[in-house]
């Protein structure tokens, strides 16, 4: 095979309908494409991951943990959130936010379980 492509054409019928029918309809394969593409930002994604390990953060402790501007956060955040992945509620003056189960699973998938260490932590071990 020169390419990426078979030389003859032979489907297997019965299989190939049959996986055919298991697949994601158009509008769930959508919303899981903006989800993930959600997360494709690294900025969102260290928020993200900030927000597995802090679980509820306001969004001045996410722009002092990312060092990024408020006003930037507040962009990835709304971003995030309207991707159904973090969920927020107002305290007082505050708005906090935390990841929602899938959010929480999406990064579990895109990172893996465990924490990512950040260099100046794998540094000072």
């Amino acid at each position: 095979m020169t390419n990426d492509r078979c030389d003859l054409l032979c489907i297997d019928a019965p299989r190939a309908e049959g996986i055919r029918k298991k697949l994601l309809v158009e509008e769930r394969a959508q919303d899981a494409a903006e989800r993930a593409r959600a997360l494709s930002d690294p900025t969102r994604l260290m928020l993200a991951a900030a927000l597995r390990e802090g679980e509820e953060l306001c969004v001045c402790d996410l722009a002092w943990i990312s060092s990024r501007a408020q006003n930037l956060v507040s962009h990835h955040m709304r971003v995030l959130r309207s991707a159904g992945l973090v969920r927020s509620r107002r305290d007082g003056k505050l708005v906090m936010y935390s990841l929602t189960d899938a959010g929480r699973g999406l990064l579990r998938s895109v990172l893996g379980e465990g924490t990512i260490l950040s260099e100046r932590t794998k540094v000072g071990a």
